[in-house]
């Protein structure tokens, strides 16, 4: 089952957005995150039957409000842009950027042999 339809904003389709799925209705909580095309498509795929709360999220833009949905429904979504006065940071916590972050892995390698000297 899926849940599909296409993002637009102001100036027409949002491409490279975030579509988020959420549901408490499961055992656990399930999420599923897609990113739109360059059409502002999405499609969510493989959900559980659940209702779900389906919203958008975007560099430069606010969440939308939350919309309830399940799948099987086509789902056309309005992005909302952030006014231009407020920084990021206003609307979202520091680990949501720190989420963003690829921290590289620590370099596992020994130290490097050093000269034996020479007593006298």
């Amino acid at each position: 089952m899926y849940i599909g339809g296409v993002v637009t904003g102001a100036k027409g389709p949002e491409a490279g957005v975030w579509v988020i799925a959420e549901t408490a209705d499961l055992p656990t909580k399930f999420v599923k995150i897609v990113v739109t095309d360059d059409q502002g498509r999405y499609v969510l795929p493989d959900l559980p039957k659940a209702n779900y709360d389906i919203w958008v999220r975007g560099y430069g833009l606010v969440d939308s409000p939350k919309v309830k949905a399940q799948p099987g429904k086509a789902l056309d979504l309005k992005a909302c842009r952030r006014p231009a006065a407020p920084r990021p940071a206003a609307y979202y916590p520091g680990i949501y950027w720190y989420s963003m972050l690829n921290i590289p892995p620590p370099i596992c390698s020994p130290a490097p042999a050093r000269k034996a000297t020479a007593c006298r």
